[in-house]
């Protein structure tokens, strides 16, 4: 355990941060998820709807620097393919 004050409160502000930094990334899988059942589903309403939430989460994610803005782009462009495949 730390003695000196500012390292304790490194230690605050670190866990305050994890805590954000997991539930952001927390919602962008589950907003993943909700665009790949919509997908598996064949349903292209339903899936560009949620293909426009996922992307806005994941947009917010890498401005907040919590994704890496390469690892964000991947993440959009692999569920924009995967609903322009639909019918």
């Amino acid at each position: 355990m730390a003695n000196i004050k500012s390292a304790k409160k490194r230690i605050l502000v670190n866990q305050t941060k994890a805590m954000r930094n997991k539930m952001v990334k927390s919602a962008v899988k589950t907003a993943v998820k909700k665009v790949d059942a919509a997908v598996a589903a064949n349903d292209k309403e339903l899936a560009t709807a949620e293909l426009l939430t996922a992307t806005s989460i994941i947009d917010k994610a890498a401005s907040k620097g919590i994704y890496h803005k390469n690892t964000a782009s991947r993440k959009i462009s692999r569920m924009n393919i995967a609903v322009n495949k639909l019918a």
